[in-house]
């Protein structure tokens, strides 16, 4: 939700300076050329912020609000597997890589010379397809549900996204769709890794940590004891995220058989699991 509050602030703030140019008669241009990403990298070298900027900026109200949507659907999914520290470092990544597969085709296909020069780049959908993808890679067969199409699993979703962006590079929104492409990859990897046990995400996590505590009041000190009991001991994001991944693929295994052969196939030790495993994860 933070996310997409600064989706929206960004955008309503934007809005509210043009709106005032405008009544002015001032030209606006450098507010949105402030916020999106050029493709030409001699402007890129004066406005290097822009490559984390443009995942915050939409101009039309059609494209935030679906980007947000889309952020808020497929966000609710990861953070059922990540932390809310990898979610938004996932976000950041992912925006980052689709800036690079953007300003890498503008500026290495002849079929974009003519327009490298005054094109640009703007919202979040890259960032919302590295979530995406980065949950159809660790669980694949994760139920949706689409208006007039019905239950399909979450690969299938993602797939088609990708396809969609892949036979749109030549378009209208090229750059978006390249954009798309390079977001899609690095939740791709990013899943991969995940699965591995591996996070890569950490060093942004880290960078997160250190920004989030600048602004946060500075806790007195407090001396306390504590039994030394292992079981009191917090757990970390990864041995957290570790744990229910290991719990949901146990509960998968027990569903799996109860699909085939019904629950009175399931012996004793199986239910208390089932039982047992159902109440941890939630």
């Amino acid at each position: 939700m933070r996310l997409i509050y600064i989706n929206v602030a960004v955008f309503v703030l934007a809005k509210l300076l043009l709106l005032v140019f405008m009544l002015f008669n001032i030209d606006g241009a450098f507010v949105t050329g402030f916020l999106e990403l050029p493709s030409n990298l001699s402007l890129l070298l004066y406005r290097p912020w822009t490559v984390f900027t443009y995942m915050f900026f939409h101009i039309g109200f059609f494209h935030l609000f679906f980007n947000m949507v889309a952020l808020y659907w497929f966000g609710r999914i990861a953070l059922e597997y990540y932390s809310q520290k990898q979610l938004v470092a996932l976000y950041l990544i992912g925006g980052v890589f689709g800036a690079i597969f953007y300003l890498a085709a503008y500026n290495i296909f002849p079929y974009f010379s003519n327009a490298v020069h005054n094109s640009f780049l703007l919202g979040a959908s890259g960032s919302v397809l590295a979530v995406c993808t980065a949950v159809a890679t660790i669980r694949p067969n994760y139920p949706i549900r689409l208006m007039f199409i019905g239950e399909i699993k979450l690969v299938w979703l993602a797939v088609a996204m990708v396809v969609v962006s892949f036979f749109g590079i030549t378009g209208s929104n090229a750059g978006g769709e390249f954009a798309h492409l390079g977001g899609a990859l690095l939740g791709y990897l990013y899943g991969l890794s995940w699965k591995k046990g591996k996070d890569f995400s950490a060093p942004v996590t880290k960078v997160i940590d250190w920004f989030v505590n600048i602004f946060k009041p500075r806790p007195k000190i407090k001396v306390s004891r504590t039994s030394g009991n292992p079981a009191t001991k917090v757990k970390t994001d990864a041995e957290y995220n570790r744990e229910k991944r290991d719990n949901g693929a146990a509960i998968d295994a027990i569903l799996d058989k109860i699909k085939k052969y019904g629950y009175e196939s399931l012996t004793a030790e199986e239910k208390r699991e089932l039982f047992d495993r159902s109440r941890n994860n939630y």
